[in-house]
């Protein structure tokens, strides 16, 4: 009877363990999808959700909940584990490195590049990387290959491609003229060399092309690549500011320079011969052109004296970095105001918005910088115009009036909008579809 009693008792101990387990499993899995929830919500709210590029997709059906896609992603709150099942959070922060992918151990991550939603404009390219435009290539980035690894992989193959294409018998300043110094065009410039074509990489920012907008500490490389004329670079996880490093190690090397802040403003087809026309007032002729540009496309200038100054910006970079400065922030959208608020604790910001309200601005980012003014933390100007800019001072309009006002200033971030790359890929008659979801990496 004891023995009965005892394992009975037992019995009732083990269940009771049983049920203390799975309610205290059961109970913080609620709690970690209330939160994942109102991340998700705050991410809606905040216009974050919509992806703007590369974001993954995950196969719940065949998803087992271990969350190890949301433990290898480097970014913060882009995947989360709501009701036992991964989910986005926050895509359009995605820079679509694809350590969630590597990670899942079932296979149910993809990702791909346009929503119902977002539609993403794609060029038409064929499987050797020309466009209808038969001499112009694309890789990289502008073709949908977000991932480090790919884009350099396209790059090389581009160049290959390229090189078995080439008239001898037409006269032209270069070979191959490669537009962009992102992965896919440092790749395709150390093919190039490889290859001993004449070639020249042009870049309207600066080497790295994307990369260089990353924040400093962003991991940006989760799986080797191979360069030309260097090799197998064995590394998983690196920081901008290594890959950088390496890449003008590697360029150096090879004897190969980028030539920066040149922006491609035509290209002119005349019987195979390409005309190249660039902001720094060149001309120069091509055989074939390669497009490694980026899909943020080109910063619009405000068009006035002193722009074109060390202290002009059109990104910011490491906000952190920067303390103790008379600031101008010129713009009234998102992006413009996200800066103004990043650099505001550390310096004294003026923001300058041709508008008399904020009209472009989702309710958080509205209620953020509305709290900022009333804090002192920013001072708006609205319907204003920056109409010059000099050493230590700007100079600003108001309304209709002529007359001007002097500010102190030590640096200007000018967030304008920007002339998208589809519009120039347009313009030189490259064929532009609009894709609403289309797989990229498969697992």
């Amino acid at each position: 009877m004891n023995n009965q009693l005892i394992e009975i008792s037992t019995y009732i101990v083990t269940a009771i363990t049983i049920l203390i387990v799975i309610g205290t499993y059961l109970y913080n899995l609620s709690k970690s999808s209330k939160v994942v929830e109102k991340k998700i919500v705050y991410a809606k709210e905040s216009g974050l959700y919509e992806p703007v590029s590369l974001y993954p997709v995950v196969d719940t059906d065949r998803c087992i909940k271990s969350g190890a896609c949301v433990t290898a992603c480097f970014e913060e709150d882009i995947l989360g584990v709501k009701d036992g099942s991964a989910v986005i959070i926050n895509a359009s922060q995605c820079i679509g490195h694809g350590a969630c992918v590597d990670a899942c151990p079932v296979g149910a991550i993809s990702l791909w590049i346009g929503t119902e939603k977002r539609g993403i404009d794609l060029p038409n390219i064929s499987t050797s990387f020309e466009t209808n435009v038969q001499g112009i290539y694309i890789a990289g980035e502008l073709g949908g290959m977000g991932l480090i690894k790919n884009a350099v992989t396209q790059g090389k193959e581009a160049v290959e491609n390229i090189s078995k294409t080439i008239n001898n018998d037409l006269n032209a300043d270069y070979d191959l003229v490669i537009v962009g110094a992102g992965p896919a065009g440092i790749a395709a410039s150390l093919m190039a060399k490889k290859l001993n074509l004449k070639s020249l990489t042009i870049e309207q920012d600066t080497l790295g092309g994307t990369v260089f907008t990353y924040p400093r500490a962003k991991i940006v490389m989760t799986v080797p690549m191979d360069l030309p004329l260097h090799g197998k670079v064995k590394i998983t996880e690196t920081s901008k500011t290594e890959l950088l490093q390496l890449w003008k190690t590697v360029l150096e090397n090879n004897n190969i320079k980028i030539q920066e802040n040149t922006i491609v403003q035509n290209i002119n087809n005349n019987n195979g011969i390409f005309t190249i026309e660039t902001s720094k007032g060149e001309n120069f002729t091509t055989k074939k052109i390669l497009l490694a540009i980026g899909r943020g496309g080109t910063p619009k200038k405000l068009n006035i004296p002193g722009e074109i100054s060390e202290k002009v910006y059109y990104r910011l970079l490491d906000s952190d970095l920067i303390t103790n400065k008379n600031i101008v922030v010129v713009g009234g959208g998102g992006a413009a105001i996200e800066a103004a608020l990043l650099l505001a604790p550390k310096n004294k910001v003026t923001l300058s918005y041709r508008g008399e309200v904020f009209n472009r601005l989702n309710a958080v980012l509205l209620e953020k910088i509305n709290n900022a003014v009333n804090n002192k933390l920013v001072t708006v100007l609205f319907n204003t115009n920056l109409v010059s800019i000099e050493k230590d001072y700007v100079y600003y309009t108001k309304g209709e009036s002529d007359q001007t006002y002097k500010l102190d200033n030590d640096l200007v971030y000018i967030f304008a909008g920007g002339v998208l790359p589809t519009q120039f890929l347009k313009k030189i008659g490259i064929e532009v579809n609009t894709t609403h979801g289309n797989l990229v990496i498969k697992p």
